[in-house]
């Protein structure tokens, strides 16, 4: 069904529990418009060579700074000389957040959570071990603007900010089919990550509530995702979601009730085992939830011994 709008998806797979990431190829007039381009792994970088086996490529459009978008963008950029275009504050992110100045400061944002060393050290290389999953770093040719105009394939999107997941992230909206590329922010079986860790904004779970909001109005009929198929229904998916964060603020106020450190309202609020890269998400996601509930007033934050605790 993609072919009808000139676009291809581009399935890439993932290293992670969440194996794979779509990204996806556009017909332009002069060449070619990729969105996303994975992380920068070997087995992307041959994929890549595939797809684009004697193909020009002029623009490369990336929907937010994780590694598995921004990642290979700048190897892309490299080969076809294309413009790298992302909106400023996630193309500032994904320069920053791989760099010592940015990892340096991990260890104290997770001793503030209460993070145990012993796992807190592996989180920190983690982290680190990105490094050569996002460069080399692109050159940012181009930010994007909110209700700026594209031309992907046959159609016409809208370019809308849609912060949450990261602060910078967009979504593409086609009015004529109401169609939705959707990257992270909508997914059809999955709530997208929504971490927050002492930096950038700093509430990103409402930032996220309101995301939703501004696409609900839409009411959007088709929505193709960076993960999982296609799926038809926007509205019906986005009630899900918000009922899924309803229930988790609810289930986090009665975690802390008698007081606890981020680290114990995750290990209650995710009772299963988690690996390294795993635990960062669940962590990040902790707060997020914590942090939203503090300012909205339902619970309270204060320092004891150099760690937060929340309570009622």
């Amino acid at each position: 069904m993609l072919k009808d709008y000139g676009l291809k998806m581009i399935t890439l797979d993932l290293p992670f529990r969440l194996n794979h990431v779509n990204c996806f190829i556009a017909e332009g007039e002069h060449g070619l418009k990729i969105i996303d381009a994975g992380i920068h792994n070997k087995e992307t970088v041959k994929r890549w060579e595939v797809e684009l086996e004697g193909k020009e490529v002029t623009d490369i459009l990336v929907t937010h700074y994780h590694p598995d978008h921004f990642g290979y963008a700048g190897g892309l950029q490299e080969k076809y000389n294309a413009n790298v275009s992302m909106t400023e504050i996630d193309a500032k992110n994904g320069l920053a957040s791989w760099e010592d100045e940015f990892l340096n400061t991990l260890t104290k944002n997770y001793e503030l959570v209460g993070i145990p060393s012993s796992i807190s050290n592996k989180m920190k290389g983690n982290t680190e071990d990105f490094t050569t999953q996002v460069t080399p770093y692109p050159e940012i040719n181009h930010y994007f603007q909110e209700g700026e105009k594209i031309q992907l394939g046959k159609y016409e999107y809208e370019v809308i900010f849609t912060p949450g997941h990261s602060d910078g992230m967009v979504t593409f909206y086609n009015e004529e089919k109401n169609t939705l590329l959707s990257t992270d922010h909508i997914l059809p079986k999955i709530t997208p990550n929504i971490s927050y860790w002492f930096h950038g904004d700093p509430n990103p779970l409402d930032s996220y509530l309101k995301s939703l909001d501004k696409i609900e109005k839409l009411n959007v009929d088709f929505v193709i995702p960076s993960h999982g198929k296609p799926f038809y229904g926007a509205n019906e998916r986005i009630a899900e979601m918000k009922r899924h964060h309803e229930e988790r603020l609810i289930t986090t106020l009665e975690v802390i009730h008698n007081g606890s450190t981020v680290f114990q309202a995750n290990e209650k609020l995710f009772n299963r085992k988690l690996n390294v890269h795993e635990t960062r998400f669940a962590i990040g996601e902790t707060l997020a939830h914590l942090e939203l509930l503090r300012i909205n007033g339902e619970c309270e934050r204060e320092l004891r011994n150099n760690q937060y605790w929340y309570y009622i």
